[in-house]
């Protein structure tokens, strides 16, 4: 025999009916909750020049901070070519104020002193050119003699005139062009320095960056090419999240706009920022575009952290990316 169903049963059916219709007119609408995943833009250091490598100053999974050293390579060469170029630029200074500055002061002391010899030769001889007159006047002396001692004399005169225009050249400095020539081969000389300086520079690397040492590529001992990456670093700006929305949301999003990530074994939340959003859709299988398939397409999305959460994020961490 059959019993009605009470009418508290009734009412619950009807809760329950309620409720999935509910859920079914819900269903169409977009979700603000999407999976995604953490990615890392790494930082490759080298240095531009070859070598072996002498010390490793960090390991894999280190956090160090901007001005860390990172790793040292053989500098013995460079350090030579350093000295090279300073005492190469030390005598090229050396001549250039050499050239400035005229004689030196022992030399135009002797300079002086061959002055005063001629001085007192042309005294001399000036006084025997006085004799020599009065005594060819009297007819004691040939004219021979007198023309030997106005000789002399006018040599004596003409040795002094010389000796003082050579003290006043040597206080005098070198020629403009000398000058100007000898400028330039300091300005070449300091310019080989700092390159030199620059090579061994290249030889001792810091981090320029705070971060995570993420890997290191070689071993001390081993050789290193030019240019070729001895530590992989990631620093916490360069963490970022990649997750997909559909393509009925992507007109609400913006470069800017606010969004949180959650993930497992996280204390809280971490508040982040679109910084990308694709202009193309992606991942998606082949379909003809209409109005009851296009939402299957879907749009990628970069975020990027806050820098105090971002090193509690790891690269290829799944997280669960929600809208604000």
């Amino acid at each position: 025999m059959l019993h009605a169903p009470s009418t508290c049963t009734m009412r619950l059916i009807a809760c329950f009916l309620v409720l999935i219709i509910m859920l079914a007119g819900c269903s169409d609408r977009p979700s603000s909750i999407f999976q995604g995943y953490v990615e890392g833009e790494f930082v490759f250091v080298s240095s531009s020049e070859a070598g072996r490598l002498d010390r490793l100053h960090v390991s894999r999974g280190q956090q160090i901070a901007a001005g860390t050293p990172l790793f040292v390579l053989e500098s013995g060469i460079e350090a030579a070519a350093v000295r090279k170029a300073q005492q190469e630029l030390s005598a090229a200074q050396s001549q250039l104020q050499d050239l400035k500055s005229g004689k030196r002061p022992l030399e135009i002391d002797v300079i002086r002193e061959q002055q005063e010899q001629a001085r007192a030769a042309a005294k001399k001889s000036a006084d025997n050119l006085v004799r020599s007159e009065a005594l060819y006047a009297s007819g004691y002396i040939a004219r021979s003699q007198l023309d030997d001692a106005r000789a002399e004399a006018d040599t004596n005169a003409a040795r002094v005139r010389e000796l003082k225009n050579q003290l006043s050249v040597a206080a005098l400095p070198a020629r403009a062009d000398q000058i100007r020539a000898q400028a330039a081969l300091v300005a070449s000389a300091r310019a080989a320095l700092d390159q030199a300086e620059w090579k061994l520079n290249q030889k001792a690397i810091t981090a320029t960056r705070s971060g995570l040492v993420f890997d290191t590529m070689y071993r001390e001992g081993e050789w290193v090419p030019a240019g070729s990456p001895i530590v992989r670093m990631l620093p916490p700006e360069n963490v970022k999240i990649r997750f997909f929305v559909p393509q009925t949301l992507i007109g609400s999003l913006s470069n800017g706009g606010a969004v949180v990530i959650r993930c497992d074994g996280c204390p809280a939340e971490v508040p982040a920022k679109i910084t990308y959003i694709s202009t193309e859709p992606e991942y998606t299988p082949p379909i003809i575009y209409s109005n009851e398939t296009r939402s299957k397409l879907v749009f990628m999305i970069e975020a990027r952290p806050s820098m105090d959460k971002a090193t509690g994020l790891h690269p290829g961490q799944p997280v669960e990316v929600r809208l604000q």
